[in-house]
């Protein structure tokens, strides 16, 4: 959807009125209605808050700070036809590219595709970029190598099991799989990087989506799904993909980066991210 989410935000904190938070079942039509405008509104406050921190030809994996150069988890990128879903501004495309990949992006909202064009012209380094859905991908059978999403659209999706399938649907066999999302146990505790962040408020297995409405017009504005690591593992193998790699990286010593529910604090004592890693069978 809105890539770079690609890194998070604290979307799901208890927001200010006139908006109502709801926990309820969603459906995928209602998800993409409230979140690509979101991502609309947001995206120009999104790039200038964290654009420097991701970096215009920077690849990030989340708040923590670790980036494919350490992390490696794409394998070789140079030669090869790359797809990033919820690419955002296209930094980890940018990043790919500048390392001889073929990178093509993708996301739900045309204001942060617009700021894709704005780095591409002060860079010199242009993301070919498409503005669609993770669960209609715009591409024909096996046209890549790679596809990843750093913090995009995943988290926003409910109907996964499609968008996983489309992914698969696209890639070579053998191809790689990779993307990074909230880690799955931080729902269990509410968006606060202080104390009160370390307090467990609600069960991880309930997984009915975060949803705010906007009370002066009934209409949903922004939709969250969550699902367990078990959940994760379970769709990745019925749409035919072996995992590799599930990364948990630690909060740096010295990293003093608050953004939203993440910061020093928590991320000392647990996750707040998690990044796997597949391969097509």
């Amino acid at each position: 959807m809105s890539g770079q989410p690609n890194a998070p935000d604290s979307r799901h904190h208890p927001p200010l009125p006139p908006v109502r938070v709801e926990r309820r079942s969603v459906d995928e039509a209602e998800s993409r209605r409230a979140n690509g405008p979101d991502w609309d509104r947001y995206a120009d406050e999104y790039q200038a808050t964290h654009g420097e921190f991701l970096g215009d030809v920077g690849f990030v994996w989340g708040p923590e700070g670790l980036t494919e150069d350490e992390a490696g988890i794409l394998g070789e990128v140079a030669g090869r036809d790359v797809l990033e879903v919820g690419s955002g501004a296209g930094q980890c495309s940018r990043w790919v590219r500048s390392r001889g990949g073929r990178a093509v992006g993708l996301d739900l909202s045309m204001r942060q595709l617009q700021h894709s064009r704005r780095i591409d012209e002060h860079t010199g380094c242009a993301v070919p970029s498409v503005r669609a859905t993770a669960t209609q991908l715009p591409f024909r059978d096996g046209s890549f190598d790679v596809v990843f999403s750093s913090f995009g659209a995943l988290q926003f999706v409910r109907d996964l099991d499609h968008a996983i399938a489309e992914t698969a649907r696209v890639l070579r066999p053998g191809g790689r799989y990779a993307f990074s999302i909230t880690h799955p146990t931080r729902w269990m505790f509410a968006d606060d990087p202080g104390e009160e962040g370390l307090v467990a408020s609600q069960s991880y297995w309930d997984r009915r989506p975060y949803v705010e409405v906007d009370e002066a017009t009934g209409e949903v504005s922004y939709v969250e799904h969550h699902r367990t690591l078990g959940d994760w593992v379970a769709l990745l193998a019925r749409c035919g993909f072996v995992l590799t790699d599930l990364l948990e990286p630690r909060w740096p010593e010295g990293h003093d980066r608050v953004w939203g529910g993440w910061s020093e604090v928590r991320g000392r004592l647990t996750p707040g991210t998690a990044v796997f890693g597949a391969t097509r069978g």
